[in-house]
């Protein structure tokens, strides 16, 4: 007979002293609960058992927050409030309302100081007054990026310029930082976004004076 032959791998002899360790352990765990069962116990268990049995079991002490609410839900909610009372900004990038700002949009910031920045909206960082979102737009070819605080004083404008026809699947879209991802300059969305407003607002203009041509008449 071949030694070769016979001779057997060596994760199979691991794997059976692994089986025999197993069944060793649950030998002895049914062994200690039928002991426990009869109430038969060897003087090693019993000593352990009475060593156990003289220590105390303190009760546990309650937790501050039982009779002491956080105050930070409550505080938070009253800085936003006073930042924002009228609350848009808060419906512009809620989790609740369906025509909230989306991850993948373009969005338009103007502030007290220097011109508007425009750019897709990558992230949002939620931290109650200090909710950020992050914009990715170009400037002179170079793609730059930049946090805006919503609830801040010198934002005086957030807009939607262009909504994203399909609902991203990532809070995170930073794979828009590659070239072939990279929606580049925003400069005609914010263009016929501007074309379209001012249309909207002469047909206002032009209804609202017609209104006012026809009441003079009717009193006349």
């Amino acid at each position: 007979m071949n030694t070769a032959t016979a001779r057997r791998p060596l994760g199979c002899i691991k794997a059976a002293l692994r089986q025999m360790r197993h069944q060793r352990a649950s030998q002895r765990c049914l062994a200690t609960a039928a002991a426990a069962a009869h109430g038969v116990f060897s003087s090693r268990q019993r000593a352990a058992i009475d060593k156990i049995n003289r220590f105390e079991i303190w009760p546990q002490v309650p937790s501050i927050r039982s009779t002491h609410p956080d105050p930070m839900p409550a505080l938070r909610q009253q800085q936003v409030a006073a930042l924002d009372p009228a609350g848009a900004r808060t419906r512009l990038f809620s989790r609740e309302h369906a025509d909230s700002a989306k991850v993948g949009d373009v969005l338009m910031v103007t502030t007290k100081a220097g011109e508007p920045f425009s750019g897709a909206f990558i992230q949002i960082r939620r931290r109650g007054a200090d909710t950020a979102v992050l914009l990715r737009g170009q400037m002179m070819k170079t793609g730059v990026e930049m946090w805006f605080k919503i609830y801040s004083p010198t934002v005086t404008g957030i807009d939607i310029i262009w909504r994203r026809p399909k609902r991203a699947r990532r809070a995170r879209l930073t794979y828009m930082r590659k070239p072939q991802h990279d929606m580049g300059n925003v400069d005609q969305l914010v263009s016929a976004w501007k074309k379209e407003r001012y249309a909207l607002r002469s047909k206002a203009k032009q209804a609202g004076g017609k209104q006012q041509v026809g009441g003079k008449q009717a009193r006349r």
